[in-house]
Parts: C-alpha cells; sequence; structure tokens
C-alpha cells in the first residue's frame, strides 16, 4: 500500500492585490523526511509556508494532511493537525521561564501548577528523545540564540507535531550550533517526524534535506531528490539562467596601509561596551573579512569608522589621523576623506524608502560641485548620472523615477552600491552585501567586490555567511563579544576552526566545542546584562 504524503498541497493559489504571491503550487512532503524548500528572495516561500500554518487563507486550492484533506483557517488548526513552526525571528517571551514558554497556551486548565508539573515531565522526556537539553528553568533573556532555537523546537513537540516547519534555521547560528541542529534534525527524522526546511543556503539543503523543492515568482518549478541534483542545477532553476556560484578571482596583491586601526572602542547607549580594543588593518588591494554571528560589535565597528557613532582609540587613513567624536567625525567628513560605507540594513541606513531612486543615488554626495549649479541641485545631471548607474549595475527595472521601495532587495543593494562605489573611494565599508538578495543579484555584488580590489581599493567586508567570507577575502578576522579573536588565511583555516571562534572558543578550550560554545555565549550575555543593571 503507497504511503500518503504527509504534506499534500494542490492548486495554491494567493494573491495580494494585484502581486500573486502563488500561483498553483502542487508539491507533496513524504512522511518521514526533510524537505527543502528554496528559491530567490520574493519567490512565495514564505507566503506558501504561511497558509500551510495557517496565517494566511489560500485564495485557492486544497491541503491535505496525512491523506485527509484538512482546512487550516489558523494558527490554532494548524497545531491540531499536527503542524508545527519554529520562525526565523523566534516567538519566546523573554523574562519567562523554558518551561513557562513551552506551555503558554497550551496550558491544561486554569490552575498552573498541574500543567507546569506535567510539562517539566514532557519535556524531560523530550529533551533525552531528540538531543533537545535546555534548562526548563532559566529564563529565555539568558539563554543563548542556539538554546532559544531549541525551545522553539521543543514548544512544537510538546503540542504534539509530528510536521516541523523551520524557517531560516541557521541564519543566526554558529556552524557549531548549525552543526548540533541538523543532529537534531537527523534524530527527529529518525523518529518519523517529517520536517520542511526553507532556507536559501544551497549547502544546507545538500547536506541535510532528503528532497528539495523550488520556486520562482510564486510558481512551483521543480521537485527533485537532493542526491539526484547539484547546487548549480538547483541555482539555475531558481533563477532561470545558469549562474557562477564560485567567486573567480586572482591573488591579492596588497599594497600600502590604507586603513589603520588601533584600540578602537565604543559604548552604546545602554553602557554596553561594544568595541572592545578592536585593532586592524586593511591594505590597498585587498578584501579583509570579518566574520562573527550578528550582534558581537561588526555592526559598530563599521558605524566607528563610517563615522556614524563616536568612538575612542586611534583611526588612520593613509597615514592621516580621523578625528573619533566632535568636529569632522560625522560620515559627511569620513566620505569626503575617502571612506565609502554600504550599510548593514540598507532600507533603513542606506535609503531613503519613500524618496526616487535618483535621489537616492546622491544623499549622502548631495553637496558635490558636480551635482549643483550655484546655489541649487542640478536634478537633470543627477537624473542623468542615475540612468548611468542604474544600466552600469544592472538596476530593475532601470527606472529612475521609481520610488526606492518599489525595488527588490537585489536592486535596492545595488543602488546603493551604485552610489557608494562610483565615488571611487579608497577604502569601502561593506556590511552583509548580499542579506536578502536574489541568487542572481549575488553573483553580481560579488563580482564588482573583487574588481574594486583589483582596482587597489581598500574593503573591509563584514558578513555572517561563512561561505561568503571565504569566496571574498584575502584574510579573515573573527570577532566575538566585542573583539578580535584571530586572523587567518583563507587557505590555512576551515569553518570549524572560525566558528570556534566565532563563538570566543580559542584553540585551548576547543576539547568540548559544544560545551564552550555555550560557557562563551554565557558569559557574554551575563557581561551585557550586568552592564544594562
Amino acid at each position: 500500500m503507497t504511503q500518503a504524503p504527509a504534506i499534500e498541497l494542490k492548486g495554491i493559489s494567493k494573491a495580494f492585490g494585484p502581486v500573486q504571491a502563488n500561483k498553483d503550487i502542487n508539491v507533496r512532503v513524504m512522511p518521514g523526511t526533510i524537505h527543502g524548500i528554496i528559491g530567490e528572495n520574493g519567490a512565495g516561500k514564505s507566503t506558501l509556508m504561511s497558509i500551510l500554518y495557517g496565517f494566511y487563507k489560500a485564495d485557492a486550492g486544497e491541503i491535505f494532511v496525512a491523506g485527509r484533506k484538512t482546512d487550516i483557517p489558523n494558527s490554532q488548526a494548524a497545531i491540531a493537525a499536527g503542524i508545527g513552526m519554529v520562525f526565523q525571528h523566534f516567538k519566546l517571551v523573554q523574562n519567562f521561564t523554558v518551561l513557562e514558554n513551552v506551555i503558554l497556551g497550551a496550558e491544561d486548565g486554569p490552575m498552573l501548577r498541574p500543567s507546569l508539573a506535567r510539562a517539566r515531565g514532557v519535556l524531560k522526556q523530550l529533551s533525552e528523545d531528540y538531543e533537545l537539553s535546555v534548562d526548563p528553568d532559566q529564563l529565555i533573556e539568558n539563554l543563548s540564540v542556539g538554546h532559544q532555537q531549541r525551545v522553539e523546537i521543543l514548544k512544537a513537540l510538546y503540542r504534539q507535531a509530528d510536521i516541523l516547519i523551520l524557517d531560516e534555521p541557521t541564519g543566526v547560528l554558529t556552524p557549531a550550533e548549525a552543526d548540533h541542529l541538523f543532529r537534531i534534525l537527523d534524530g527527529l527524522r529518525a523518529q518519523g517526524k517529517t520536517i520542511i526546511l526553507i532556507t536559501h543556503k544551497l549547502r544546507e539543503i545538500m547536506e541535510i534535506t532528503d528532497t528539495v523543492s523550488v520556486m520562482r515568482r510564486g510558481g512551483m518549478t521543480a521537485t527533485v531528490k537532493t542526491a539526484e541534483t547539484s547546487p548549480e542545477q538547483l541555482a539555475e532553476l531558481m533563477v532561470g539562467r545558469k549562474v557562477l556560484l564560485q567567486v573567480h578571482k586572482t591573488p591579492a596583491r596588497p599594497g600600502a596601509p590604507v586603513l589603520q586601526i588601533d584600540d578602537l572602542r565604543h559604548t552604546d547607549r545602554h553602557g554596553v561596551e561594544r568595541l572592545r580594543g578592536v585593532s586592524l588593518t586593511v591594505h590597498a588591494g585587498e578584501v579583509l573579512g570579518i566574520a562573527g554571528v550578528a550582534g558581537n560589535g561588526q555592526s559598530e565597528l563599521l558605524e566607528a569608522i563610517g563615522g556614524c557613532v563616536d568612538a575612542s582609540g586611534s583611526i588612520l587613513l593613509n597615514g592621516k589621523a580621523l578625528p573619533l567624536s566632535g568636529p569632522g567625525s560625522d560620515g559627511a567628513a569620513r566620505r569626503a576623506a575617502g571612506i565609502a560605507h554600504v550599510p548593514e540594513d540598507r532600507q533603513t541606513e542606506g535609503l531613503i524608502m519613500p524618496f526616487t531612486a535618483w535621489e537616492n543615488t546622491v544623499f549622502g554626495y548631495h553637496r558635490d560641485p558636480a551635482c549643483q549649479t550655484g546655489p541649487l541641485m542640478n536634478n537633470a545631471a543627477i537624473k542623468q548620472q542615475a540612468q548611468d548607474k542604474m544600466t552600469r549595475y544592472d538596476v530593475r527595472p532601470p527606472n529612475p523615477a521609481l520610488a526606492a521601495r518599489n525595488f527588490s532587495g537585489g536592486n535596492q543593494q545595488k543602488i546603493v552600491l551604485a552610489r557608494e562605489i562610483e565615488r571611487d573611494p579608497d577604502v569601502l565599508l561593506i556590511g552583509q552585501p548580499t542579506r536578502g538578495v536574489d541568487i542572481g543579484a549575488i553573483e553580481f555584488i560579488h563580482k564588482e567586490i573583487i574588481r574594486l580590489r583589483d582596482a587597489g581599493k581598500a574593503i573591509l567586508l563584514v558578513s555572517v555567511e561563512l561561505d561568503e567570507i571565504f569566496a571574498l577575502s584575502d584574510r579573515i578576522a573573527v570577532m566575538f563579544d566585542g573583539k578580535i579573536m584571530g586572523e587567518r588565511a583563507p587557505e590555512s583555516t576551515d569553518q570549524t576552526e572560525l566558528g570556534l571562534l566565532m563563538a570566543g572558543v580559542t584553540a585551548s578550550q576547543a576539547g568540548d566545542p559544544i560545551a564552550a560554545v555555550d560557557a562563551s555565549l554565557h558569559q557574554k550575555e551575563r557581561r551585557e546584562a550586568r552592564a544594562h543593571d
């Protein structure tokens, strides 16, 4: 007898006004498997999973769970059907304990004590069965990100989920934590659970899934067995053309030091020291990559160099000291000195979303004489320059009159890159260059970074994507808790070593990597908690 799919979606369609997010989607997910769903930004993956979990109601189509047609009007109905979802941004109450978060919304009655007692026993058994060890009495705010994710999985299992949807689950994990998560998923699969994994990382798809479905422009283009495909084939299915996944570059030929940073420190408005004596040197004609889990000082490093926040210590640009506070320390002065900055969050820091593309291509440089006619802005010249930049950087659609918010994430990023790179800076600071960017745009952005390096520019690159760090960097520095843990040459290290450094673990502590990671993360979190107190 043929086994019924754990999940089957038939003819699912969903539109938001004129935007068709999902178009006649059919997909089958077999029980006891890990099924990956990939696609470019805006391909419709999250909308489809939101329909399955009851956040949206499909305009057309049917959902079958274990062979039975099932109506899922809300998340309670999804949970009742045995479906759980672990969101990219966790849905946890920070000042509640693990135990309280697990039972929240699933209490047995008005009296909490029996619910907590029963949940404690179930939680202990689930932790043992699925390698999800976590202290039930610990406050969520005191847990590392990896442990918080375990709590989300335990919440779903406590509600007796047989089908787990995970949305970009490794986006905020160190490599060691990601490896541990994959072991957990292997254990869940071995126990007969069905897992749907949404990710943009082709390496993870190839490593952990049994089957993968590819979405493009709201439709389902293919479902294939993972063992019978390749990253190159999946990328082509996602984009509709061949995509260069490898960054081709010649060896760097570093020149003189351009950016020299010594004992850089910065304390945020909460009293937390975010930069704790950072020292770095970036040479002409090289990419220095900064690896680290988000929130360990990388953002503040770029902001301090770019003149966005005050700092102490020393920054030399071509041998000349830059003010770190007071007059001459702002972003305008940094740009005038030859430092260009592509911020990590393009939508809040890199662009003014309601303004047009041509206006955004000149922000920060609008006082340049080339942009002015006497006391007025030369709008005609700016518009023509914007058109030229959009053509060179393949911004789609190439319409300078469109508001920035009307472009996709990848094209918004190209607008920011065009504005900064076209100023011919001595130093380019670039944060998360391909975050939320389609795979076709990633190829273009990587080529532009290497082109600038080969033109003799000094590039400081921050990325949470280790694959990207390895592909683009000539040297790699690792940050943890506001400090540089070490520098490595890409050819003389690997993801395991960098992953431990990203968690604050030195070679002498690496005997038990998971325990060492936990200890380092807890130490960092306790330091931040003391500063807040």
